[in-house]
């Protein structure tokens, strides 16, 4: 028997494919959504903050527990420096069919400057991804503004 895959999305820099084969993830079926209630910070790693009236976009696909659990221990933790939770949320696909979904949160991030490499790695797969141009805007906003 297969191990079972639960719903995540995915809003950050784990939205990038070659992000996830640094941890042996490849997940098969990926398909844009939003999020609402919430907006995105990087500072210095993607984090959603509570926020009434704000969206965010990201992917929503299936990973094994045990998948996750690498991706946010031996990645998020021990690579980036940052400990992340699962949180249940309602997310939206582009098709308007709502799914629940877990999510991480860093809820103890200490607030710093991102790298404007950190934040390409976000930027490239929601360009490819057609994320609205609004949001597009929203992550480069984060770059440092002399290395843009």
């Amino acid at each position: 028997m297969s191990e079972r895959k639960a719903w995540i999305f995915f809003y950050g820099s784990y939205m990038n494919p070659n992000v996830l084969k640094e941890v042996d993830l490849s997940p098969a079926n990926v398909q844009v959504a939003k999020l609402a209630g919430f907006d995105l910070r990087i500072a210095p790693r993607a984090n959603l903050v509570p926020a009434e009236g704000k969206t965010v976009y990201g992917v929503l696909t299936q990973a094994t527990h045990r998948e996750l659990d690498r991706l946010y221990t031996e990645h998020a933790y021990r690579v980036l420096g940052e400990v992340y939770v699962p949180e249940a949320v309602l997310v939206e696909t582009l098709d308007g069919q709502f799914r629940p979904a877990m999510t991480y949160i860093c809820w103890t991030m200490t607030q710093r400057a991102p790298e404007n490499a950190y934040i390409h790695r976000i930027l490239a797969p929601a360009t490819e991804l057609n994320f609205p141009a609004w949001y597009l805007n929203r992550i480069r906003s984060f770059l440092v503004p002399e290395l843009r």
